[in-house]
C-alpha cells in the first residue's frame, strides 16, 4: 500500500508529534508499504529520502506553545502536487485542525483519508471563527484517531462525531540500549528533565522549585536538563548554593537525548496543561528509567505504577519536595539492589498494535491490503498498568 503522511510541524525542530510521524512511517516501511512524509521545512534542510519539504516553517503560538508550521500559497502548492504525483492508496494526516499542512492537504486530497490528532485543547475564539473551514476538512475524513482520552474528548466535545483511540507508540530497540553522557550515569540521585525550557505547560519552573527543597535536604541530588530555551534564566531561577548541582545542556540531538534519558534515575514530566499524551513518559520508561510525571488526562496512557511511572498532583514546592525525596529514595533503593529502573524498563513490553491499528484502519476504507507481520512500534503498557494515587 502506498501511505502519504502529512506532518503539521518543522521537520527539523524535536517534539512529540514530529517523532511520531518518524517512527510510525519506518515501521510502516518496514512491514513492506511505500510510505511519502511531507511537512514543513526549508529547501536547504536536511531531510530522510522519505520526506518532502513544504517550505520553510513559522513560528505560530498554538495551545500554550510556539509551534513551527506552514500555510500560504507557497505550501498549499506543494501540497497539492505532493498529493497529485504522490497516487496514495490512503492518505494519513496528522492534526488536521491547526493552521499548517494537514489542512491544505484535506482540501487538495480526493481518496481516502485518515487523521489522528494529538492535542488537548479547549473551546477558543479562534476555534470558533475557523470552524466552518475546519469542518470542510474534517467531514472529508474517512477515519478519525485519537492518541489518548484527552486528545478525543476535545475533538468530540467541539466537533462531535466518533474517534477510534490508539495511544501513541515508541520504539523500544532504539531505547534499551545506550551509553550514559559522559561524566553521567545513574547514581541512585539524578534527576532528568526534557522538553523546552521556556514553556509554562511543561512545567520547568515547578520541577526547579521541588528541586531546592529536595537539594537542601540531599547533598547528592544532581539535575540534568535538556531542550531548547534561556539557559542563564534555568540557572538564575536555581538558588546560588545549588546551581553547581544543576547542568543545562540545551537542545540535543537524539542519539544524546536516548544517552540523558540513560543518565538519571527518575525522569520528570511536571507538564500542567496541553499535553494529551506525554510522549517522553514512554520514551523515558523504554529506556529503562522511572518516570514522575503530574496528573492530567493524557499521562494514564503512557505511565502507571507497574510501568515505572508515578503521576501526582501539583502541589506547594514542599510537598512537591517530599515527592522528589520519596522518588528519589525509590530510585536509590534500585540502584543499589543493582538494577537501574527495576520497576520501569521491566515492565515496558513489546506491542504491534499501534502500527497494526492504523493498517487495519486505512484497510477498512481500501481494499487494497498491506502486509501484516511484526513491526517495531511499541507502546508503553498503560491498559494493564493504571496510574495509581501517590497520596
Amino acid at each position: 500500500m502506498r501511505v502519504g503522511i502529512v506532518c503539521p510541524y518543522s521537520w527539523d525542530m524535536p517534539g512529540g508529534v514530529k517523532q511520531h510521524i518518524d517512527d510510525l512511517a519506518q515501521a510502516l516501511m518496514a512491514q513492506g508499504h511505500d510510505v511519502s512524509v511531507i511537512a514543513p521545512a526549508a529547501d536547504d534542510d536536511e531531510l530522510p529520502p522519505y520526506v518532502t519539504g513544504a517550505g520553510r516553517a513559522i513560528p505560530v503560538p498554538y495551545n500554550g506553545s510556539v509551534a513551527r508550521m506552514s500555510f500560504g500559497f507557497l505550501s498549499a502548492a506543494r501540497v497539492r502536487r505532493w498529493v497529485r504525483t504522490g497516487g496514495f492508496d490512503v492518505l494519513h494526516i496528522h492534526e488536521p485542525l491547526i493552521p499548517s499542512l494537514g489542512v491544505l492537504a484535506c482540501w487538495a486530497a480526493k481518496g481516502p483519508i485518515v487523521a489522528t490528532f494529538h492535542a488537548s485543547f479547549t473551546r477558543s475564539r479562534a476555534i470558533a471563527v475557523a470552524e466552518p473551514l475546519l469542518r470542510s476538512a474534517l467531514e472529508k475524513l474517512s477515519g478519525r484517531i485519537a492518541v489518548s482520552d484527552a486528545a478525543r474528548k476535545s475533538l468530540v466535545e467541539q466537533f462531535g462525531g466518533d474517534t477510534v483511540l490508539i495511544p501513541n507508540g515508541v520504539t523500544v530497540a532504539r531505547y534499551t540500549e545506550a551509553e550514559p553522557l559522559d561524566g553521567w550515569g545513574p547514581d541512585g540521585a539524578t534527576i532528568g528533565f526534557l522538553g523546552r525550557m521556556d514553556e509554562e505547560r511543561k512545567g520547568l519552573p515547578i520541577l526547579l522549585d521541588a528541586f531546592a527543597v529536595l537539594a537542601a535536604r540531599r547533598p547528592d541530588v544532581k539535575l540534568l536538563i535538556a531542550g531548547p530555551g534561556d539557559e542563564k534564566d534555568v540557572y538564575e531561577r536555581v538558588p546560588k548554593q545549588f546551581r553547581d548541582r544543576v547542568t543545562v545542556l540545551g537542545m540535543v540531538s537524539e542519539a544524546d537525548k536516548i544517552r540523558a534519558y540513560h543518565s538519571v534515575d527518575v525522569f520528570c514530566a511536571p507538564n500542567t496543561r496541553g499535553e494529551s499524551f506525554g510522549i517522553v513518559l514512554a520514551e523515558a520508561m523504554a529506556s529503562g528509567g522511572d518516570g514522575a510525571g503530574q496528573r492530567h488526562p493524557g499521562l494514564p496512557q503512557g505511565a502507571g505504577r507497574r510501568a515505572g511511572g508515578r503521576a501526582v498532583r501539583q502541589r506547594r514546592p514542599g510537598l512537591a519536595g517530599a515527592r522528589g525525596r520519596r522518588a528519589a529514595r525509590r530510585a536509590g533503593a534500585a540502584g543499589q539492589a543493582g538494577g537501574r529502573g527495576a520497576g520501569g524498563g521491566q515492565e515496558v513490553r513489546l506491542v504491534d498494535g499501534g502500527a497494526r491499528r492504523r493498517t487495519r484502519l486505512r484497510d477498512r476504507h481500501h481494499e487494497r491490503r498491506g502486509p501484516r507481520g511484526g513491526g517495531p512500534v511499541t507502546r508503553i503498557a498503560g491498559d494493564a498498568a493504571r496510574v495509581e494515587e501517590d497520596l
